[in-house]
């Protein structure tokens, strides 16, 4: 009778069935777990907790830890004053482009490397993860000049959502994510649709998608992050009021904002993203984590 298979650890089971390594093994556990928690949780209390302080209670020094005189209202005046509606349906737009284009030709160029596997595709594969190297700050200034004349058809693109969505279309590190997961279905499946007479498009579409759900929810969920939380992009290619981000939007009016008004609104700004995460951790971990199908 084969012997149960044993799981490797830092600590040996013997010594965590002891008294003195059972308690320091679970003492340096929940310390740590404590300074993390507060070290990610600390800034996000501060925000909640400023925006319901008084503006005199948010400016002193040391700052208090709970506010002595809560002002809800304070929501109200940063959702009113700020125009907050028209910022978030903005965001929300710009969000949801992205997610379609994201979407479309970045699951095009995976399924395409992995799949088809075209003349170079391992070449064009690595000058595109080369990319992920290169910090995002370099890469502004040739952007904002190809935005502001396109190439071949000389447009200019600043307040148009183009300037937001092209941009992140050819997203590097969205291609090997969907790639690795494409990688992980059977070419099994593939040869038998071949053989049903099915084109590469329709394999696409009916195979490959369809197992595919929690990469491109991983992917989609992304591209609405990447969206809601830039700041510098969205400054530069929509100077219009009417076309601004959430983010740029509370930035405009900060000047000349009360500061509690000012962070009221940057808790209602990150709302959204915080529920998305909630509701979808699930899948976001699943989808990072898991394959096809195993053949």
């Amino acid at each position: 009778m084969a012997a149960a298979p044993t799981t490797r650890t830092l600590i040996a089971p013997a010594q965590l069935r002891r008294g003195r390594g059972r308690v320091l093994y679970w003492t340096v556990l929940t310390v740590v777990v404590v300074v993390f928690t507060l070290v990610f949780l600390g800034p996000l209390y501060w925000m909640v907790t400023g925006a319901l302080k008084s503006g005199q209670e948010i400016a002193q020094t040391p700052p208090s830890l709970f506010p002595r005189d809560p002002q809800p209202g304070n929501y109200v005046d940063a959702w009113t004053s700020l125009d907050l509606a028209k910022l978030l349906f903005n965001t929300f737009y710009y969000a949801t482009g992205a997610v379609l284009f994201q979407l479309v030709f970045d699951t095009a160029a995976a399924y395409a490397l992995s799949k088809l596997r075209p003349v170079l595709g391992g070449l064009i594969l690595a000058m595109m993860l080369a990319t992920l190297m290169i910090p995002a700050m370099v890469l502004i200034v040739p952007q904002y000049v190809t935005v502001i004349d396109l190439p071949v058809v000389h447009l200019n693109l600043l307040d148009s959502p183009f300037a937001i969505w092209l941009p992140l279309v050819a997203n590097a590190f969205n291609i090997f994510l969907l790639k690795r997961f494409f990688d992980s279905i059977p070419d099994d499946l593939m040869a038998a649709a071949v053989v049903d007479g099915a084109s590469p498009l329709r394999t696409l579409w009916s195979i490959v998608l369809p197992m595919s759900r929690p990469i491109l929810g991983v992917v989609a969920i992304f591209a609405v992050t990447a969206v809601w939380k830039d700041f510098l992009w969205p400054k530069l290619v929509m100077p219009s009021p009417e076309t601004r981000t959430v983010s740029v939007g509370i930035y405009a009016f900060a000047g000349g904002t009360p500061m509690n008004v000012v962070i009221a609104a940057s808790v209602i700004a990150a709302i959204p993203t915080v529920v998305l995460f909630l509701i979808f951790q699930r899948n976001i971990m699943s989808g990072l984590t898991t394959g096809g199908l195993k053949g």
